[in-house]
């Protein structure tokens, strides 16, 4: 199944006629930008319906429009509307010359940071492995068997504990 792509002038006439727009990228990904009015609701958490009857249709807006491509059908199951994604997604959005509210926090998504947190031990753990001891072999292990327990539950507890760091919190909001 796929969703239609359409582009930001398009999105925009949907909105005037009452479409909803709904942002399915991740708390850090939507912290850092989104567009004003969209509905937050995270692919990750992605609610069983989207709207009530009577809505005329769904735009489903990602980073640069992969997620939204890449899970069509999941996305299609939530609505009984018209559903449609942002082709090239918020930069797209970005490049129409459309309002985004921008945030400079976090410095980095927590995906990157996972994946640098993991691309560091990996590396660390090599090259400690050959010039110090074996044992540090185990770090790349750790690295590899994580992303693995990631791509089979969808879950990363690396990602969970990032979200909760000082670095990943905006100033004078408490932790959960």
């Amino acid at each position: 199944m796929s969703l239609s792509p359409i582009d930001s002038p398009a999105v925009l006439r949907l909105l005037d006629q009452g479409a909803l727009l709904v942002d399915i990228r991740e708390e850090d990904e939507r912290a850092q930008a989104h567009v004003p009015g969209s509905l937050h609701a995270p692919l990750s958490e992605l609610p069983r319906r989207i709207g009530g009857p009577g809505l005329p249709a769904v735009v489903f807006l990602c980073s640069c429009g992969d997620l939204s491509h890449e899970n069509a059908a999941r996305l299609q199951a939530v609505t009984s509307a018209p559903a449609y994604r942002l082709d090239g997604g918020l930069a797209a959005w970005r490049r129409a010359g459309l309002p985004v509210i921008e945030h400079r926090w976090p410095l980095l998504a927590i995906g990157r940071q996972v994946d640098l947190l993991w691309g560091t031990l990996a590396l660390l753990g090599v090259a400690l492995g050959a010039e110090v001891t074996p044992a540090f072999f185990a770090l790349p292990a750790l690295a590899g068997g994580s992303l693995v327990w990631t791509g089979l539950t969808g879950r990363c507890s690396v990602a969970a504990a990032l979200r909760r760091m000082p670095w990943n919190r905006p100033s004078g909001l408490a932790a959960d």
